[in-house]
């Protein structure tokens, strides 16, 4: 599976109503596949999916998915949790849907590695679409070394990783030094996209690439083209692009950011997240 590029994790953005504002999202969705995109991130962090019904998630994946179909580019969707049984019956009502599912490691019950291992080799046999993994030990509260994680690479049907450690540390380094064959690791911190691309990521799962979607897609195009002076510049300007839109849980000032463009008709988020200060919404704009 080619997970080569910039894939955008969709927001959900919200009428002011406080309902889902459809339109909106899909406008967003053809946008940043116009602009180059290669795929859609439903259902992730980033979509404040903890927050959303169960038909609002049906309705943010339909929207998202026929975007990608219109564009020929590839859908991945949220799925599971820290329950493996769950995980599988999650994953299973993604058939047909998705041509990805995005698998956070588990989450708050800490297991150990072999149990992580465990959870995706049990995911891996159940699954009916190819598996990411999520491996952002600040949210979970999990570390999954480099070691386990190739062996979680290698199993069948898992053909990546979003690597969101907070920053470019040992084990990320091991990693993309010596992956597995046919898996991609994946940037999944925004303002350590160009560094990841440095050191060989194919691409990355990036909320920042709702702004300047473009320029991330020059960005990706110009280190794998080796264009070193040019993937150095942009990528020093994005990534302080990134690390501002980041001064404050995500996706508020992101969400801030698009409703002061006109992009969508709120900025609202849904408790327990606040909307962004307006300094830091600011901050953005001035960069843009």
């Amino acid at each position: 599976m080619n997970l080569s590029g910039v894939h955008v994790p969709m927001i959900t953005p919200f009428a002011e109503t406080g309902e889902i504002a459809a339109e909106a999202l899909e406008a967003l969705a053809h946008a940043v596949l116009d602009d180059g995109a290669a795929g859609l991130v439903a259902l992730g962090t980033t979509a404040e999916v903890v927050t959303l019904t169960e038909k609002e998630r049906r309705t943010v994946v339909e929207i998202c998915g026929r975007a990608c179909r219109e564009h020929g580019a590839r859908l991945t969707v949220g799925a599971g949790s820290a329950d493996t049984r769950g995980s599988i019956e999650a994953l299973r009502a993604l058939e047909g849907e998705a041509d990805a599912a995005l698998v956070t490691v588990p989450s708050f019950v800490r297991p150990s590695e072999a149990g992580v291992l465990a959870h995706f080799t049990a995911l891996a046999e159940r699954t009916p679409v190819p598996l990411i993994v999520y491996n952002i030990p600040y949210r979970t509260g999990q570390s999954v070394g480099a070691a386990t994680m190739r062996e979680i690479g290698e199993l069948p049907m898992v053909a990546g990783v979003k690597h969101a450690v907070g920053g470019v540390d040992a084990d990320t380094v091991a990693l993309l030094a010596d992956p597995p064959a046919d898996f991609a690791v994946l940037a999944g911190d925004d303002p350590f996209f160009s560094a990841m691309l440095a050191l060989g990521a194919p691409g990355g799962i990036v909320a920042s690439a709702h702004l300047r979607t473009a320029r991330f897609v020059e960005l990706a195009e110009a280190w794998r083209a080796g264009d070193v002076a040019r993937a150095r510049a942009l990528g020093h300007r994005l990534s302080v692009m990134a690390a501002a839109l980041f001064t404050e849980p995500n996706p508020t000032v992101l969400k801030g950011v698009l409703h002061a463009r006109g992009r969508i008709p709120t900025a609202a988020v849904r408790l327990p997240l606040l909307p962004a200060r307006a300094e830091s919404v600011e901050a953005v704009l001035r960069l843009l």
